[in-house]
């Protein structure tokens, strides 16, 4: 049986994540700091699905039968390489951090302690007690002001819109540095929207779908003129388990006269996790609409600071590598969502 650390597992992809890998038979451990950048109760919720008891959540504190749990501080590094010299996972995957675009331009110190310095000590945890694979988050806001439509790992990603997406760049050229000098296989996971039931409530769907049910009216940034590459979060966390036990090799044939940023004679890698097809903002929201039997009242108000117009996945080099594809659409998956929420809310 092969142990898992997944950081971040009271976050939303995080618990699905975790409770994927419990379910494929692996021993799992999840991390979280608990922070309270959105409802607490709902992290908690998450922890209770899964058997966590949340009244022995103690820092520090291994919880858990079946799925364990335990609270701490990626920032805290002694604690992060004494769970690692004492558990000796076989794979990690850190998707803890400071999420949100909006977020990061208010509260910027926020995002390099959680994103940088609490990544750095997964990195060196990972150095001192090796692990088969390290996976961890990275994010579609890397392609910044990029406008070459779809979006490929080949391409340059050097200018960001916000500090959330180069704290997130930044993930990705340590990964590759200490896959370089001390041999640990990394694989970069480049997000593109995801949404799905437990998701967070500062999220598009969860907002639209809150204020319709209240009766408020919905903002709807861009004027409505955008689209994303919505992803399914089971759709995520199917790529991930089948990414894990797959590390990526040092290639051989790397070109450092012409380097690419996907590629490397280390055993690194990056790749798209995406739909692979946008959806317009309007489109997404007649989805709701349609699912909640109400018509919104719109807000329509100009791009925000560090937003894009379009979101569009290359998944290619994700497709030949694990033979998947995301398989849900919004159809689907906006339904989903909608029905967790009414049932969690008990909403009728």
């Amino acid at each position: 049986m092969k142990k898992v650390l997944v950081t971040g597992s009271a976050g939303f992809i995080g618990h699905h994540l975790a409770t994927l890998l419990h379910a494929n038979g692996m021993e799992v451990i999840g991390l979280d700091q608990l922070n309270d950048y959105y409802d607490v109760n709902l992290k908690l919720s998450r922890l209770q699905s899964q058997g966590i008891n949340i009244d022995e959540i103690e820092y520090g504190k291994l919880i858990g039968d079946e799925i364990k749990f335990i609270k701490l501080d990626l920032e805290d590094d002694h604690a992060i390489l004494q769970l690692f010299k004492e558990q000796k996972f076989d794979y990690v995957i850190n998707l803890a951090a400071q999420a949100g675009v909006r977020y990061s331009l208010e509260n910027p110190k926020v995002y390099i302690g959680s994103n940088v310095y609490g990544f750095l000590s997964i990195l060196e945890a990972c150095r001192a007690v090796p692990v088969e694979h390290l996976v961890y988050a990275s994010t579609s806001s890397v392609y910044g002001l990029s406008k070459q439509i779809p979006f490929n790992t080949e391409q340059c990603t050097d200018h960001p819109m916000a500090l959330y997406a180069a704290t997130k760049k930044s993930n990705e050229v340590m990964a590759h540095s200490y896959s370089h000098l001390f041999n640990i296989p990394t694989t970069g996971l480049r997000f593109f929207t995801v949404y799905g039931p437990y998701g967070r409530p500062d999220m598009a769907l969860f907002l639209f779908t809150k204020a319709m049910l209240e009766g408020k009216p919905i903002d709807v940034f861009g004027e409505g003129k955008m689209s994303r590459d919505f992803t399914y979060v089971g759709d995520i966390v199917k790529a991930i388990s089948l990414l894990l036990p797959k590390p990526p090799q040092a290639n051989p044939e790397f070109d450092a006269t012409q380097p690419t940023p996907n590629k490397s004679s280390a055993p690194y890698s990056i790749y798209n996790i995406g739909y692979n097809s946008p959806v317009g903002l309007m489109d997404y929201i007649s989805e709701v609409e349609k699912n909640l039997g109400i018509t919104a009242d719109k807000n329509y108000m100009p791009m925000q600071p560090g937003d894009v117009r379009e979101t569009y996945a290359d998944v290619s080099a994700l497709y030949s590598y694990i033979d998947f594809k995301p398989q849900v659409g919004i159809e689907e998956g906006v339904k989903n969502f909608i029905d967790w929420y009414k049932e969690y809310y008990n909403i009728e």
